[in-house]
């Protein structure tokens, strides 16, 4: 078992299969080892839990560390089977705790808004093989009252901010089965995915998040999301 994460965005992974009572006691961080989610792959097949033990369709900084861990080290591109599909995955190697991976995300496609009252700006609901609303707040203090204290609902809630910068968004999110985390790749691409269709970015979005930066390439119906992973530990298990 291997310990990673993507932008403070924290994973166990493990070559084999998992199940939902495995990821609650590891992720548990006073009596686990502590994580956002378990991921196990069997071949090149991924399957994710996140911490409650509920199982995701797809994680963006989950399926960048797991590429890392199959990547062992070297430079190379792949096909990863996840529950939302395949996707291609392209690492290249920083140093010798860290890779930047480009995943080729697929479609972005609207999905259901259900009433969370978020006293937002704008809001649309999204898919990246997973659940997301984006909601665009008109300053900071209106996005941190919103994010404060939200409850975790059936679907990842992102937070969003236009800038600092030209195409370029803040963001805070919720993650169902988890909780607030420290960055969400599938909702940076949601994030960036609203806000083109609201006009306010172009193609290529660089999303600034708690735990840090990733960049989201919008191409048709083709989404790019680029970003580093960080291997932390190897794990024994006794």
């Amino acid at each position: 078992m291997s310990k990673h994460h993507g932008l403070g965005n924290d994973f166990l992974v493990v070559d084999g299969d998992v199940e939902p009572e495995m990821a609650r006691a590891l992720c548990d961080r006073r009596t686990g080892i502590g994580a956002d989610g378990l991921i196990g792959h069997v071949g090149s097949r991924m399957t994710l839990f996140n911490a409650d033990g509920s199982r995701a369709e797809m994680s963006g900084n989950g399926i960048r560390c797991l590429a890392q861990a199959m990547a062992a080290g070297a430079d190379a591109a792949f096909d990863i089977e996840t529950d939302a599909g395949t996707r291609r995955v392209e690492v290249r190697q920083v140093d010798d705790r860290t890779v930047d991976v480009r995943v080729a995300m697929g479609a972005v496609t609207d999905a259901v808004v259900p009433d969370l009252s978020l006293g937002a700006k704008e809001v649309l609901g999204a898919s990246v093989g997973n659940p997301h609303v984006v909601a665009l707040y008109p300053d900071r203090p209106s996005l941190d009252a919103a994010a404060d204290g939200f409850a975790m609902t059936d679907r990842n809630v992102e937070f969003v901010l236009l800038g600092p910068a030209d195409d370029e968004l803040t963001m805070r999110v919720v993650e169902r089965g988890v909780g607030e985390t420290q960055a969400c790749g599938t909702g940076a691409c949601a994030a960036a995915w609203a806000a083109h269709r609201w006009g306010a970015v172009g193609a290529r979005v660089t999303v600034h998040m708690p735990g840090g930066s990733a960049v989201v390439e919008l191409d048709g119906d083709e989404v790019h999301l680029i970003g580093p992973a960080v291997h932390i530990a190897d794990i024994e298990m006794a």
